[in-house]
């Protein structure tokens, strides 16, 4: 099996994960741990769990130039992006949040026409059109009364801000991987984001009542920190490695189909109208953004 199909499987993996993480970490959020208590834990365990591996990979030394680079990817890929997601789950509903969460690929090809001149095709600007209406029906019109969603509106705009702190992350990333293995990488991301994370989280941190933790409840905080966090960023900072950041970003459009399954199966979610439109909106508007241009001579994908 060559490094391109493991890339794939490894976004894949990381996409299904994160499709069950909508449903898991809404079990916890807030009853048990409030969202920015969990964040806390979930950069610490991480970070923990690289630098143990880390002792596997290379050892290397980041240069200097480097750290400014660094620094902005772990404030959008495990600050912003992590807190603004898991304060949206709180306000809204797993169902919103697999939904909303794949308009990361419009904002990766939107970010690279800007920040590396990739060309934006008719196909990708209508995809981007496309797919902002169907965010934005869900952000207004899909708001419900539930005692677990007290500001839908509210959340669904955090899911957005955290596509568009993600797909930053991806695109800024996407350099310093080809130039430092993974596990180095990734060590350092997480420290530094443990630091920067720790006066915003600590309040909700210290109430944490561990010894009133059901069992499920812990494999819940577990998947979340080894799974949704460990696996996840391993996964898709190797499928970087062989695969343009538009390419990964677009597998994120499998988060709904997973996301809503899993949330109609486990019950703690259910279908209207509006999230069914907003997601089929999204859907189109994400594989239209992401379709190559047919035409090799404008620069067609290979990643």
């Amino acid at each position: 099996m060559n490094k391109r199909t493991l890339a794939i499987l490894a976004a894949i993996c990381a996409t299904t994960i994160y499709g069950l993480n909508h449903t898991i970490a809404k079990g916890v959020i807030p009853t048990y741990i409030k969202p920015f208590g969990f964040i806390m834990l979930r950069v610490t365990g991480a970070a923990i769990l690289f630098w143990i591996i880390s002792i596997f990979g290379p050892k290397e030394k980041i240069e200097k130039k480097d750290w400014g680079r660094i620094l902005i990817c772990a404030i959008f890929g495990m600050v912003i992006n992590m807190l603004s997601f898991f304060k949206g789950l709180e306000l809204s509903t797993p169902i919103n949040s697999s939904v909303l969460v794949t308009i990361t690929p419009i904002i990766v090809v939107i970010l690279s026409a800007f920040l590396i001149k990739e060309k934006i095709t008719g196909y990708k600007a209508s995809g981007i059109v496309i797919g902002f209406i169907g965010a934005l029906a869900l952000i207004l019109f899909g708001a419900e009364i539930r005692q677990d969603a007290p500001n839908i509106p509210m959340g669904n705009s955090l899911f957005v801000v955290n596509s568009i702190c993600y797909g930053t992350y991806l695109i800024l990333a996407k350099k310093l991987i080809e130039k430092y293995h993974p596990f180095t990488f990734m060590k350092w991301l997480f420290t530094i984001a443990v630091v920067i994370n720790f006066p915003i989280t600590y309040s909700e941190v210290v109430q944490i009542q561990w010894s009133e933790l059901p069992s499920n409840i812990i494999g819940a905080i577990a998947f979340v920190i080894i799974g949704t966090t460990f696996l996840t960023y391993l996964f898709n900072i190797f499928a970087l490695t062989q695969l343009k950041a538009s390419t990964v970003g677009s597998f994120s459009y499998l988060q709904p189909v997973i996301g809503i399954l899993f949330a109609l199966a486990m019950g703690t979610d259910h279908l209207t109208i509006i999230k069914i439109t907003a997601a089929s909106l999204v859907l189109v508007g994400v594989y239209l953004a992401s379709k190559s241009s047919a035409n090799p001579s404008k620069g067609k994908e290979v990643s």
